[in-house]
C-alpha cells in the first residue's frame, strides 16, 4: 500500500495492484518518427528529465541499430538513478548480447526483446512456420533472462495474432523467465472493447498469466492509442507504454500526457494511479519538441499552446465567474501558470525568467542569459511581443545549443534583377569563415553559400515558412528537413528576418546530419564538413 495527500490534504490510500507502471519509449519508438533524431547530448538531458518527473522504465534506444544508439544507451545506463533503463531486441542473439552489454552500467536493467506473431508477419516478414516462431520465443527470453532478471517480450502485430497461438506464445515467454508480456497494437488497428477483450482473454487463457505483468503499447493509427491504452488498463494491464508528445512511427504512439491526466482527471473510473509528476508534463513536452524539431500542435490535448487558451465570448464570461466551466483541470497541474505578463523593450530579467516559467521553460543561468539577450534584441525590433514569440526564441536556444557550427552574420542582396547573392559567416568550432555565394533566389544563394563553407551531399527535402504571430514584423518560423542516404533530420529556425531563420533552420538540420553520421562511424565518408575546423 502507498499513501498520498490528494490537493485538500486528506491523506489517500494507494493500492500497489492499482499501480500502473508508466513505460517511456521516446528515445526509442519515438526517435523512429522520420525527422524526429536526436543528439546524443539531447538523449541525455531528455532521459534526465523523464527519470526526475518519475518514469519508471525509460526505453532508451535499440543497441543493435548503431554505435551512437549504443552509446546513447550505455550513456543514460550509467546516470540514470530512479528508473528501469531499457534496451530493445530482436531475437537474434547478437541483439541480445549487445542489448545487454549496452545497459550493463544500470543500476536497474531490464530487456526488451520482440518478436512477430501475426499471420502476414510470420509468412512475409518472418518468412517461418508457427512452431519456429514458438521456438524462437523460448530462445530470446531464456538468452535475455541469462542477462537479466527483468525481461519484457513482446508479440509484436500481437493484436492481428491468432488467439490460440499467441496464448501458446505468451505462456512459453513465461515459462522461460519473462516478467512482463507486451501484447502491442503494431500497427494501430485495433479498438478499445475489441483490445480489452484481448487482455482479458490472455489473463483467462493462459495459466501462468499471473507470474507476469501484462503491457500495452498502442499506436495511433486510427486516433484511438490513448483510448486503447486506457481500455488494457481496465482489463487489468499494469503498464502502459507510451511517449512524450505522443511522437512515433507514423502516426504516432499513446502520448503519455494523455494517459496520466486521463488517469488524474477521470479516476471515478479510471481508478489506477501513476508515479508521474504531472506539473512536469508541459516542461517535458516542450524539451522533447525542441530537441526532435517536431512542433506540437496548438490544439494538442493537455500541452498543446491552446489547451487551457479561451477565446469565444461566452467561454471567457464563464471562466471569469468560475474556471470549472471550461477547465477540466488547473493549468498549475501540468505545469502551466495562469497569469499572463505583457512583455517588451522595458522589461528586465525578472520578470523575463517569470514568464519563461509560466510557459513551462526551466533553463541553466547561461540559457537564461542568452535567451534574454535575444529577447531584448527581439523587442527592439517588434512592436508587441506575445508568448509564441518567446516560446519560438527560447526552443531555437536549446535545440541550436550544442550547434558546431553557428550563424554569425548574413547579409542578402536580392531584387528583380538577378543573380541574387548573399555573403554568410560562420561560426565552426570557434573559428570563423567568410563566403559569398549566389542563388536562384535568396534563399538558393543562401544554402549555396553554406555549402561552400561546409561541402555536403544532403538532399532538401523539406523547406517551410509560416509566421509565429500576426502582423507585418511577425517572427518567421521555418522548418528545414535534409536527408542523405538513411539518414533524414528536421530543424527549425526563428527570426523576424525570413531569410535569416532559414539559414538557422538549414544550419540546425545540417548540424544534427553531422552528429548522427559521426557517431555511426560514417560521417568522414558522407559529409566532407567533419573536417572543417
Amino acid at each position: 500500500m502507498t499513501t498520498a495527500k490528494t490537493a485538500d490534504t486528506r491523506v489517500e490510500t494507494r493500492s500497489d495492484k492499482d499501480r500502473v507502471v508508466i513505460f517511456d519509449t521516446t528515445l526509442r519508438d519515438g526517435e523512429q518518427c522520420p525527422g524526429a533524431t536526436m543528439t546524443h547530448d539531447e538523449k541525455l538531458e531528455v532521459a534526465a528529465l523523464l527519470d526526475e518527473m518519475g518514469v519508471d522504465v525509460i526505453e532508451a534506444g535499440f543497441p543493435i541499430a548503431s554505435e551512437g544508439d549504443f552509446a546513447a544507451v550505455q550513456e543514460i545506463a550509467r546516470r540514470t538513478k530512479n528508473a528501469v533503463v531499457c534496451g530493445l531486441s530482436r531475437a537474434a542473439p547478437k541483439d541480445i548480447d549487445r542489448c545487454a552489454e549496452a545497459i550493463k552500467p544500470a543500476a536497474r536493467k531490464r530487456i526488451h526483446t520482440f518478436l512477430s506473431t501475426s499471420p502476414v508477419h510470420m509468412k512475409y516478414k518472418l518468412q517461418k512456420e508457427p512452431h519456429e516462431v514458438y521456438e524462437m520465443v523460448i530462445a530470446q527470453v531464456t538468452r535475455a533472462r541469462n542477462y537479466t532478471d527483468d525481461v519484457e517480450w513482446s508479440a509484436e502485430d500481437g493484436t492481428r495474432t491468432d488467439h490460440d497461438f499467441l496464448c501458446r506464445c505468451v505462456e512459453a515467454a513465461i515459462k522461460a523467465g519473462a516478467t512482463t508480456i507486451n501484447i502491442p497494437d503494431t500497427v494501430g488497428y485495433t479498438v478499445p472493447e475489441e483490445y480489452f477483450a484481448l487482455f482479458a482473454m490472455l489473463r483467462e487463457r493462459v495459466p501462468n498469466a499471473d507470474q507476469a505483468i501484462f503491457s500495452a503499447h498502442c499506436h495511433d493509427d486510427l486516433g484511438m492509442a490513448v483510448a486503447n491504452s486506457l481500455a488494457a488498463a481496465r482489463a487489468g494491464v499494469r503498464q502502459i507504454e507510451c511517449t512524450i508528445n505522443g511522437i512515433g512511427e507514423r502516426a504516432g504512439n499513446a502520448a503519455l500526457e494523455e494517459i496520466v491526466m486521463a488517469i488524474k482527471t477521470r479516476n471515478d473510473v479510471l481508478p489506477f494511479w501513476t508515479g508521474i509528476d504531472a506539473t512536469m508534463l508541459t516542461r517535458a513536452s516542450k524539451l522533447v519538441s525542441a530537441a526532435t524539431s517536431f512542433p506540437v500542435q496548438y490544439n494538442k490535448a493537455i500541452v498543446g499552446r491552446n489547451a487551457f487558451a479561451h477565446e469565444s465570448g461566452i467561454h471567457q464570461d464563464g471562466m471569469l465567474k468560475n474556471t470549472q466551466t471550461y477547465e477540466i483541470m488547473t493549468p498549475e497541474s501540468v505545469g502551466v501558470k495562469q497569469t499572463s505578463l505583457v512583455m517588451g523593450k522595458h522589461s528586465g530579467r525578472h520578470a523575463f525568467q517569470h514568464k519563461l516559467e509560466e510557459l513551462g521553460y526551466k533553463l541553466s543561468s547561461n540559457q537564461l542569459e542568452d535567451a534574454f539577450v535575444r529577447f531584448k534584441a527581439l523587442a527592439d525590433r517588434k512592436k508587441h511581443i506575445y508568448d509564441e514569440d518567446i516560446e519560438a526564441l527560447v526552443d531555437e536556444e536549446i535545440a541550436h545549443e550544442h550547434d558546431r557550427i553557428k550563424l554569425t552574420s548574413l547579409t542578402v542582396i536580392a531584387g528583380t534583377r538577378g543573380p541574387q547573392s548573399a555573403t554568410l559567416e560562420l561560426d565552426i568550432d570557434g573559428r570563423q569563415q567568410t563566403v559569398q555565394a549566389t542563388g536562384n533566389g535568396p534563399v538558393d544563394a543562401i544554402f549555396n553559400a553554406i555549402k561552400a563553407i561546409v561541402p555536403h551531399e544532403a538532399v532538401l527535402e523539406l523547406y517551410q515558412v509560416h509566421a509565429v504571430t500576426e502582423g507585418t514584423d511577425a517572427q518567421a518560423e521555418v522548418s528545414v528537413r535534409l536527408a542523405q542516404d538513411d539518414y533524414s533530420v528536421t530543424s527549425r529556425g526563428a527570426d523576424p528576418d525570413t531569410l535569416v531563420a532559414s539559414a538557422k533552420a538549414y544550419l540546425g538540420a545540417l548540424n544534427k546530419l553531422m552528429s548522427k553520421q559521426s557517431r555511426s562511424g560514417e560521417g568522414r565518408r558522407r559529409i566532407h564538413s567533419m573536417d572543417v575546423g
